[in-house]
């Protein structure tokens, strides 16, 4: 090849290597730090779960006697007092059960009065030694099955009176008619159990939520502790209650394992309704006054590429323990009945030009924020991840200074 051809394709060469380097080569972003300052504020862990708002207590009022349903003098929502006539039966049946009764028990009393008598003539002819004993004996017996007699005839009587009453259908507590389950001529029978005709609410102005609490969530639910529910029907408004009682009968439902949790729930303005469907929150714990960071600061970690800005200090316990570019831990099994520790979190901290990596001692984790319990104060500048110098500048030119900002304070 000739030389000027060969100085030709390295001149050529030499050309695209600047075009290059100066106008398609991707220039290296400059790294920068995200950090934030431990703020006080509260922070909570909490359970979920669905469930149903019902009344605190409800009494399903039936029938003793059977019969066909004659009057109601109650509907659905009817606000009844206790001691109110509710419904009747018709009585025409029972009616002559205890005319019967009454008619048998004037023939026992009839019959009791003649054998009175009779008893009184003999004992006498007895005494004077004109009858026998066997006849004397006679008449006692048949005094003795009269009053006997009579007697039958009036516990007959007081219970065909006692079913006349079952007619008549009273309310046992003051409240408000939640279900009617009978109509005027229907026909109720009590053979084998006792039909139900209202079902009343004791106190609507006092509602109890029960939560289906799933098995893997129950272990952190205990009585007295704060939930907070919202329902279809009032989905801005946030409703307030306590756990009252955890039952220990599970449900199961595809193999799914859940325990009914109640939740007593105020209803002064009478909002909820029985049946709603409730999505709740259950605070298992809570800290209002807690020194928080930011999840995102305990999984940061420092790369070769912040070396070049910032002098990278490690903590000494990490590098015993064999972290961060060191030799891998492993610890021995833990004996049996040996209770093991958390093991402790690192972050890391900005000071100047240096990333100084700090032991801390961590509370809850509600997933977003994360008490610190030591090794952090306030002033401490935590670092929470990295990003170029270009996004940056867009994320802060995307920030309007016109809008309103949160207002400062405690987290959840």
């Amino acid at each position: 090849m000739k030389p000027k051809k060969i100085i030709i394709i390295l001149s050529i060469a030499v050309v695209l290597g600047l075009v290059w380097y100066f106008f398609l080569r991707t220039k290296e972003q400059p790294v920068v730090l995200t950090t934030e300052k431990a703020s006080t504020g509260a922070i909570s862990t909490s359970v979920t779960a669905t469930g149903t708002v019902q009344p605190v207590d409800t009494v399903t009022v039936g029938t003793q006697v059977s019969g066909t349903i004659s009057a109601l003098y109650a509907d659905f929502n009817s606000v009844v007092k206790k001691g109110q006539l509710l419904a009747e039966l018709d009585k025409t049946l029972i009616q002559s059960t205890v005319d019967q009764s009454k008619a048998s028990l004037v023939q026992a009393q009839s019959n009791a009065a003649y054998q009175q008598t009779n008893f009184d003539r003999q004992k006498q002819l007895y005494a004077t030694g004109s009858i026998s004993k066997a006849d004397y004996d006679l008449a006692v017996n048949s005094y003795q099955t009269a009053q006997a007699s009579v007697n039958n005839v009036k516990a007959q009587l007081r219970a065909a009176e006692k079913n006349l009453s079952f007619t008549q259908i009273y309310s046992p507590i003051d409240g408000v008619v939640l279900g009617r389950s009978v109509s005027i001529g229907q026909t109720v029978a009590a053979s084998f159990n006792t039909p139900t005709i209202f079902t009343i609410a004791k106190d609507i102005t006092k509602m109890q939520v029960q939560a289906k609490v799933d098995e893997a969530d129950i272990g952190n639910v205990s009585k007295d502790q704060r939930a907070t529910f919202t329902v279809d029907a009032f989905i801005d408004d946030t409703f307030n209650g306590t756990v009252k009682d955890i039952r220990l009968q599970p449900s199961i439902s595809a193999n799914v394992v859940t325990y009914t949790t109640l939740i007593d729930a105020p209803n002064d303005d009478k909002k909820l309704k029985p049946g709603m469907t409730a999505n709740i929150v259950i605070y298992t714990k809570e800290i209002n006054d807690a020194l928080l960071i930011s999840a995102q600061a305990l999984k940061f970690r420092p790369d070769s590429s912040l070396a070049k800005q910032y002098e990278i200090v490690r903590n000494p316990s990490m590098r015993k323990e064999g972290g961060m570019g060191g030799k891998k831990h492993t610890s021995a099994k833990p004996k049996e009945g040996e209770v093991t520790t958390v093991p402790p979190s690192f972050v890391w901290v900005l000071e100047g030009s240096k990333l100084i990596q700090k032991k801390i001692k961590i509370g809850l984790d509600d997933n977003t924020h994360v008490q610190v319990l030591s090794g952090l104060s306030e002033n401490d500048v935590v670092v929470t991840g990295t990003e170029t110098k270009k996004a940056a500048a867009a994320q802060a030119a995307a920030s309007s200074p016109f809008m309103p900002k949160r207002p400062g304070g405690g987290r959840r």
